[in-house]
């Protein structure tokens, strides 16, 4: 809204020629009229829109425009269409309500009242509340966080964990209020009765419910409870009943948990971002206990059917053993033994009576062979060239072969094949 100050004119009285105020005349003029400073005339429009009843409370149709965030907290954007454009601004107080972010080119419907900032002249919109236009709040917030989470990755099923075929013990997250913790608890029981049930009793409306469950998912996370699954569970509600279970602090920490989370929030009908987050999604809660569980009565149809099949498997093992000791039984061995035997001793002394002949056989031949070896090594030997007459002479310890070898007064030593002495050479005769 935009305001214009008009003073009135004095209308000439001949075309083209400008009319001059005397200055008593122009004095006369401003002592009739009241002068404003800047301050004043800002400080009365403000009281001027403040006291206009329909703008202390209204609501605005139109399209964000360049919204900015700050520190502080607070946004400011600017609301238009195609005719016109106005300042807006959402403080912090009243952002923390706003369940969706606000963008570029939203069309949204504003509740808020005109304010005056004094210091510029300029006016806005100081903004209470603000709704998507064409859809509720709540839905579109939904979607903005879908859309966030799936470009994030965190519902590609390469991220979905393996639920236990045989859990040992299951973490129940829930309010202890209402049906949903006895249906679970009956249903587990009735199938999987060997199971153990960690409760973490948690709120699962409100306020305190975001915080809540992210504690708790978190606690049981601990590998002290050796928890193999975690079912978080809840009863039907609307949107706004659930929304706890749309919050991305809950998204990431069902992300970030090691043990698998199966989710059975609402009806069938009903979705949550935790849902598309979750490693399963169990339409309702009794449904979350049976995938979370074997049956105990198929379990023992299947252990029936292995004993039977086990069972089968020795007797026909039994069986083809039994046609194997059968063959075996018609053997003579087994049907006439002492002639079998008998045989065989007939074959052993028939062996021994061979063996012993060779074993005669190959020590005459080897002793032959060592009685040619020793007459060999006896003529070989010195001591019986010696025997002969022969003898050794040696100076030193070298054997003297030639008479060159020794001088004249020279000592050597003759060995004999008995004895030997010691001589000196006299002569030497070549």
């Amino acid at each position: 809204m935009a305001f214009k100050l008009f003073r009135k004119k004095r209308k000439n009285i001949l075309p083209n020629v400008s009319v001059a105020l005397s200055a008593s005349e122009a004095d006369s003029n401003l002592i009739d009229k009241r002068i404003f400073s800047v301050y004043e005339i800002t400080r009365h429009i403000k009281n001027i829109l403040k006291g206009d009843k329909e703008l202390e409370d209204f609501y605005l149709r139109g399209e964000i425009s360049t919204p900015k965030q700050y520190p502080s907290g607070h946004t400011y954007f600017t609301l238009k269409d195609e005719k016109s454009q106005i300042s807006c601004v959402l403080f912090r107080r009243n952002a923390e309500n706003i369940r969706f972010n606000l963008e570029h080119g939203m069309k949204v419907i504003i509740r808020g009242r005109i304010d005056v900032y004094e210091p510029r002249g300029d006016y806005s919109v100081i903004v209470e509340d603000i709704q998507p236009d064409g859809i509720g709040a709540l839905n579109l917030a939904f979607i903005q966080l879908k859309n966030k989470l799936e470009k994030q990755g965190l519902f590609l099923n390469e991220h979905k964990k393996q639920l236990p075929q045989f859990p040992k013990t299951i973490g129940l997250i829930s309010s202890l209020s209402g049906a949903v913790m006895h249906d679970v608890l009956n249903v587990l029981k009735r199938r999987y009765p060997l199971v153990k049930v960690l409760i973490v009793p948690t709120p699962v409306q409100g306020k305190e419910a975001t915080n809540s469950i992210v504690d708790a998912i978190t606690l049981i996370n601990q590998r002290e409870y050796n928890i193999d699954v975690i079912i978080l569970a809840r009863g039907g509600g609307s949107l706004e009943d659930l929304w706890c279970f749309n919050e991305e602090s809950v998204a990431r920490a069902i992300f970030q948990s090691r043990v698998p989370l199966i989710s059975a929030i609402g009806h069938e009908t009903d979705f949550t971002i935790a849902d598309f987050v979750a490693d399963y999604r169990a339409p309702t809660p009794s449904v979350a206990a049976e995938k979370a569980t074997p049956d105990i009565n198929e379990l023992k149809k299947l252990i029936n059917n292995f004993n039977e099949r086990i069972l089968n498997a020795i007797d026909n093992l039994i069986k083809i053993n039994k046609s194997g000791l059968d063959q075996m039984a018609s053997r003579p061995i087994f049907r006439r033994p002492l002639e079998t035997i008998h045989a065989y001793y007939q074959k052993i002394d028939s062996f021994e009576y061979m063996l012993k002949a060779k074993i005669s056989q190959s020590m005459s031949l080897k002793r032959k062979s060592l009685e040619i070896s020793d007459s060999k090594l006896s003529a070989l030997n010195p001591r019986a060239i010696l025997e002969r007459g022969y003898s050794i002479v040696m100076k030193g310890d070298k054997i003297i072969k030639s008479a060159t070898e020794v001088k004249i007064d020279n000592n050597i030593n003759v060995i004999f094949y008995k004895g030997e002495l010691e001589a000196e050479v006299k002569k030497i005769k070549k």
